[in-house]
Parts: C-alpha cells; structure tokens; sequence
C-alpha cells in the first residue's frame, strides 16, 4: 500500500548513532540522513521539541533527501504547553508560555523555520505531543483552538497523553472536536498496565493524514531516564497485532506514517524495517505523488481490533 510510511523518531538520536547501524563513511550529518532516507520514507524531527528549528537545516534536509520523503516535525516544547528551559529560548526570551510578545515570536521563529519544508512539499505533519496534564475541557479546547488558528494551512498531527481523551464516552466527541480543526489523530502503541496508558484506539479526523507512534511496552513509562521508557525489543507478533489496524486506517486516510519511538540503540530502526516488511515492501518508499486534500471529516467511530 503505497500510501502507508514508515520511520523512526529520530534519525540522529545518540543511541542509535552510536549503535553501529550506520555503515563507516555514512556517519556525517549528511551521511546520515541519505542513509536513512534509502531506506524510509518518512522520518521525525525529535529535536525540534528541544529547540527551534532553523531554516537553514531545514532546506539541507531536503537537499539530501529524495522526492517523496517527508518530515513530520514535532512542536517546540513551550507550544505545547511543556515546560521550556530558558537556555533553549531564542534572542533571551524568557520561557514563558503565558506572555502573548513570548508566543507570537516563538511561533513565528517556528514558523520560519519549517517554512523551506513546507515550501518544498516535505512537511509531513507537525506534531503536537501534548503533556499527560491536558485534560479534556474548555480550557484544553480553548488552548487547542489557538494552535488550529495558529497552524492554519499545515498538515498538523496530535497526540494525548492523557487517556481520558480516549475513553468509550468522550470518544466521539474527541474526534469531533479534532476533525473541526482539520487535525489528524495520532494513534499510540504503549504498555496498557499503567493509569497512564492510552488505549490504542485508531480514529481518523482528518482525511489527509493519519499517524501512529509505537512507544514501546515498558512498565516504566513516565519515570525513569530516557531509556527505562522507551526500553522495548518489538517481537513480530506484537507488530503484526498492528497490520489490520494500520491497513483499516490507510483505507480512510490519503496517508498513513508510521513511526518507531522506541529508541534505544538500533531497536527503533529494526522494528520499523520489520513492521514495513509485514505491511508490504512498498511501505517503507516515498510515495510516487501526493493525493490532493479533501475537507476534514469526523471519524465514523474506533476501529475494531483485531
């Protein structure tokens, strides 16, 4: 199914860098990048999250890349409502989400920085990974709200971290409230014994795009160091779980992006290439050319699991 991606989240994660996956010759900066890209057809900007990104990384991304190859950019973390270290503010802005002159120059900075992705039609989405605190609720809906205004024209992905969003109840109206903004719902794997867990619910609200990240299964998620949470080995079994899902979804979206967050050492990259392999050879190749976008509709209801 040629409209179904599959990546990691990171290309340049420390871990995997240092895991050997890369070949000698291809650990430079650019090295990098066209390794990966031979291989997937869509990557995350993690780094993005940490800080604003820059116009000039942004056009050598699409410089080393083949056509098709897209970038789903995840939102800097004070636009999402996460706390910000001031030493990642630009010009010595205070990381203050709560002041409007703060918000407009961080978004434009944003802005600008992602402009030659999507002026080259390699914006995949930009994601909004919003913090496990953001409850359903006026104030989240009015926070919402201000990033649809604030994003309008952008392909734009959001994922919830708290899992009230996705209960049998307020199901519905979550993807109500998601389509009327044009957003696509980001779909998560993760270990489901905890009060945190999300369930892995598959809604469609926005036409053009559909997303799923795998986090992997540890019980650790939400504490620990990085790789305590992110510390999973995905045995085929696990991934095949996902196949019908996945498919159901790219049969209602013009496209799908599947995306390892599991990153520790090379097991986010292993999984992805297991993962493109039971879905098809195909999916882990840029698509031919993009499907032009129809109006976002809401989700008919959660996709059975198989």
């Amino acid at each position: 199914m040629r409209n179904i991606l599959v990546g990691t989240c990171s290309w340049t994660d420390r871990a995997l860098v240092g895991s050997g996956w890369y070949p000698a010759g291809r650990r430079d900066a650019e090295g990098r990048l066209r390794y990966y890209a031979e291989r997937f057809g869509v990557v995350e900007v993690d780094a993005s999250y940490y800080a604003l990104p820059g116009a000039r990384n942004s056009r050598l991304w699409v410089e080393r890349t083949p056509a098709g190859f897209v970038f789903d950019v995840k939102a800097f973390s004070l636009l999402t409502g996460h706390p910000t270290r001031d030493a990642a503010m630009p010009r010595g802005l205070r990381a203050d989400h709560r002041d409007p002159a703060v918000l407009d120059e961080v978004w434009a900075l944003f802005r600008a920085g992602i402009e030659p992705l999507r002026e080259a039609g390699r914006l995949g989405s930009v994601l909004f990974q919003f913090p496990p605190w953001l409850r359903p609720g006026p104030r989240a809906e009015a926070f919402l709200a201000e990033c649809a205004a604030r994003t309008a024209g952008w392909p734009v992905a959001v994922e919830f971290r708290h899992p009230a969003w996705w209960t049998e109840e307020r199901y519905e109206e979550t993807c109500a409230l998601l389509a009327r903004h044009g957003m696509a719902a980001v779909a998560v794997d993760m270990a489901q014994t905890l009060p945190s867990s999300v369930p892995p619910v598959t809604p469609v609200t926005a036409p053009r795009l559909s997303v799923v990240r795998f986090h992997g299964r540890s019980p650790a998620w939400g504490t620990g160091s990085k790789e305590d949470r992110f510390r999973h080995e995905y045995r085929e079994e696990e991934l095949a779980e996902w196949v019908p899902r996945v498919r159901g979804l790219a049969d209602r979206a013009e496209q799908v992006h599947v995306l390892f967050n599991n990153c520790c050492a090379d097991a986010a990259v292993r999984a992805a290439g297991t993962m493109a392999r039971l879905l098809g050879r195909d999916a882990a190749a840029p698509p031919a050319a993009p499907r032009s976008a129809p109006a976002p509709a809401p989700s008919p209801g959660p996709a059975p699991a198989p």
